[in-house]
């Protein structure tokens, strides 16, 4: 896959330091997390493609039938497509880490990603998943470390889901932290706080 498969942005970092990929929310697009990630990571080069799937008019990364209704043919076929386009950008950069970041339709499709292909990253971030399936983990999560942030009156991504997401992964052998927020689907400063937490363990190898 090349690594022009997605209109992206790229914010240079520094040569053979980590490589951060950030996948915004619906309606957003990619210039919607680069500030965010460079903040979280100062030193890594940042990829933000932006979702080819239209809903009137606002970005996604895959198709949905309803709120909360995934078409997972359409997942399948984003998370095949994004696989690619991610590792084309790994084997270009050679980082020392791979990180990724992701919120709401974000986290959705990283999330994806992370089943489909738990070696591709060292670190991810998924702010406000939904993941209303259970997910079929094709190799192992063991060593994987992921921080899952979110709301407890969050009415797009019930904290039950969010429960069971942790229990998957954890059943799964990876690494999980899951950092709440009294509040909704926005992103609060605690959330940012955690992320950069463990961003900065993982490029410091530690």
């Amino acid at each position: 896959m090349s690594k022009g498969a997605y209109a992206h942005k790229v914010l240079p970092g520094s040569p053979g330091g980590p490589l951060l990929l950030v996948f915004h929310g619906t309606g957003g697009d990619e210039s919607q997390l680069v500030s965010l990630g460079r903040d979280l990571a100062p030193q890594a080069t940042i990829v933000s493609p932006r979702g080819d799937v239209s809903e009137q008019g606002a970005a996604r990364f895959f198709r949905r039938t309803g709120a909360g209704v995934y078409d997972m043919d359409d997942l399948a076929r984003a998370t095949d497509k994004m696989a690619g386009f991610v590792q084309a950008h790994v084997e270009a950069a050679m980082p020392s880490v791979v990180l990724g970041l992701g919120y709401s339709n974000g986290a959705n499709v990283l999330a994806s990603l992370v089943f489909e292909a738990p070696d591709l990253f060292d670190a991810t971030v998924l702010m406000h998943p939904l993941i209303p399936f259970e997910p079929q983990v094709k190799g192992s999560l063991a060593g994987r470390h992921i921080l899952v942030t979110a709301g407890k009156r969050d009415p797009i991504c019930p904290p039950n889901l969010t429960s069971r997401l942790e229990a998957y992964l954890r059943a799964d052998r990876a690494d999980v932290t899951v950092e709440w927020h009294e509040g909704g689907h926005e992103v609060r400063p605690n959330e940012i706080e955690a992320a950069r937490r463990l961003f900065a363990t993982i490029a410091q190898g530690v």
